[in-house]
């Protein structure tokens, strides 16, 4: 037989081999991992269930909660300590829309985040025609995130899920939208030709360098400061810059004021820390750098009484976005690009004789300080039985000082106001909590999320009101075993437990729960530990057991129902009534 002969026998006999085929779910479990994308958050149902299971069968860590919305908090809070989108997915129409909440709020809070969910076909959404769940939920996703995608192709997978990731952690990062039909995971092509068409994303957040003039003017700017103050916001903490923002702030001896999850960049013990003198600090300063920070409601607009009188302080800004220029104010310095870029440059111009802010403008910040953690120190140390927020807190205090590498997500009215203030912070992305909008409902999301993607130990300090959002989620720490100790801050209600129906009806007033509530036994109903405590003391031991076994644990830390106050101490945000109805 000649060669010609055999090869075209070898040829005919491959044309006629069975074809190896992938199909929609496979591309898309194998474009997320070539991206190094190897956890999914979400709840199964129709019609992901199997991408679940294919994906956990694939080698992915695939994390079930009870319902979408923590879950996709969890994705966000992911994107926040990783630098990488975390992955929501979700079955179509109301869990979709349970997500997309999440999505929201990741977006607002620049987590990058990706959010996929199933869908209805679209021949019959488009056509109103009463599919299962139909919902048009491309066009609802797109005004409340990034970017927003529909894959109708398999073939198209591989670049979809490439644009959703650069969509989310460029510029400034933010939640994107996966829309994923039914029809599409049953859809098969030629292996070979599938794997093709996979996408490794390239340098998906290349650094933004500030333009020298902008820098230069920013230089200027400081060196003509009588009293200068830095305030660090998350956006600092997420772009782990850590070491430069810290020789920024050392090398300037500027004071800072971090914001609340960008407590621990630098320890909130520094010498030059503000935090403990922030009104003096925000009213006095005459130049104020914002590194990753916005001057929203957070810091009143820039505006008002606590920046003392209007004019009097000119703002240096670094953000990545240009439109977030002069939002609220006018700012003299805008710095244009990355965090650590921006850092870089103004470390750079600094030069090695750098002058420090005059003595009298440092010490009375340290004096404000020292005084201020004085007249705290009492309080915290109280050990009063039932509890008030200072001596509970003056515990948790103490047990985070000794044990620096632990997360602490905190939410709640008084129970976030006063932890903020109270418990110092050490290492940075160590304080997760209601981020921009200030919203309940993160906690036990970003719990899980925490202690999935550190593998340290988490610290979930809760109001009752705030763990009622997700309360449900104890089961799934108690499904995967996770080093998450929370601990409620039970005073019977939202802000006090005392309120009373002005009606003198039966029913209760609206802020008021059912009087001492047993949420240790809920964790006990899944297999985990739970405790009750009623003094500083008892809440001190409780903990310190919970860390050190790691064992998923709930502890009812009772408070004196009287103890809090309206909205915490941002009160003013919950006008009152003018009108006197008799």
């Amino acid at each position: 037989m000649s060669a010609t002969v055999q090869s075209l026998d070898v040829a005919a006999s491959e044309a006629n081999a069975p074809q190896e085929l992938t199909d929609g779910f496979h591309l898309v479990i194998d474009a997320l991992k070539l991206n190094d994308l190897n956890t999914i958050y979400g709840v199964p149902g129709i019609p992901i269930t199997d991408l679940g299971r294919l994906a956990q069968a694939q080698g992915m860590r695939v994390i079930s909660f009870r319902h979408e919305q923590h879950a996709g908090n969890a994705a966000a809070i992911a994107g926040y300590l990783t630098k990488k989108p975390g992955v929501c997915l979700t079955v179509s129409a109301p869990g979709f829309l349970n997500g997309l909440t999440a999505l929201a709020n990741a977006t607002t809070n620049c987590f990058p985040m990706i959010l996929i969910s199933g869908s209805s076909e679209r021949e019959i959404v488009d056509l109103q025609q009463g599919d299962y769940e139909e919902m048009d939920q491309l066009a609802i996703a797109k005004p409340l995130c990034k970017a927003a995608f529909r894959v109708l192709h398999a073939e198209d997978i591989g670049i979809a899920v490439a644009r959703a990731i650069r969509a989310a952690v460029s510029g400034r990062p933010g939640g994107v939208y996966l829309d994923l039909p039914a029809q599409l995971f049953a859809q098969t092509m030629d292996e070979l030709e599938g794997q093709k068409s996979l996408v490794k994303v390239i340098d998906p957040a290349p650094a933004q360098i500030p333009g020298p003039e902008a820098v230069d003017r920013a230089i200027d700017l400081l060196k003509g400061a009588k009293k200068p103050l830095i305030i660090l916001g998350k956006g600092a903490a997420y772009a782990q810059a850590d070491d430069a923002v810290r020789e920024l702030v050392e090398k300037s001896g500027i004071p800072y004021l971090p914001m609340s999850m960008a407590k621990g960049l630098l320890p909130d013990t520094h010498p030059q820390s503000a935090g403990a003198a922030r009104s003096l600090a925000l009213k006095e300063a005459d130049v104020v750098v914002m590194i990753g920070a916005r001057l929203n409601w957070l810091l009143s607009h820039g505006k008002g009484k606590t920046w003392g009188e209007p004019g009097s302080k000119k703002f240096i800004q670094i953000d990545i976005e240009p439109r977030e220029m002069d939002s609220n104010v006018e700012i003299a310095a805008p710095l244009v690009g990355d965090v650590e870029s921006c850092v870089n440059a103004l470390l750079d111009k600094m030069g090695d004789d750098w002058s420090a802010p005059p003595a009298e403008w440092t010490d009375a910040i340290r004096s404000k300080v020292e005084g201020n953690v004085a007249k705290m120190a009492n309080k915290l140390q109280n050990n009063n039985n039932p509890m008030d927020f200072h001596g509970a807190l003056g515990a948790l205090k103490t047990i985070i000082k000794e044990r620096p590498d632990a997360i602490l997500v905190n939410e709640g009215a008084n129970t976030l106001d006063f932890a903020r203030s109270i418990i110092d912070m050490y290492k940075p992305r160590k304080r997760l909590d209601v981020g921009t909008w200030g919203i309940m409902g993160i906690g036990m999301g970003a719990a899980v999320a925490a202690a999935v993607e550190t593998g340290q130990p988490v610290l979930a300090v809760e109001g009752d009101s705030a763990f009622g959002f997700s309360g449900m989620e104890v089961e799934t720490i108690c499904r995967y075993d996770l080093p998450v100790c929370i601990v409620i801050f039970n005073n019977n209600g939202i802000y006090r437990g005392t309120d009373v129906n002005p009606t003198g009806g039966s029913d209760v007033a609206p802020t008021v729960f059912v009087k001492n509530s047993r949420y240790d036994l809920m964790m006990q109903a899944f297999g985990g530990v739970g405790v009750t405590a009623t003094t500083p003391d008892e809440l001190s031991r409780a903990v310190n057991e919970a860390m050190d076994s790691g064992k998923p644990t709930l502890i009812n830390a009772v408070i004196d129902e009287n103890a809090g106050t309206e909205s915490g101490r941002i009160g003013n945000l919950n006008p009152q009534s003018v009108v006197k109805k008799k």
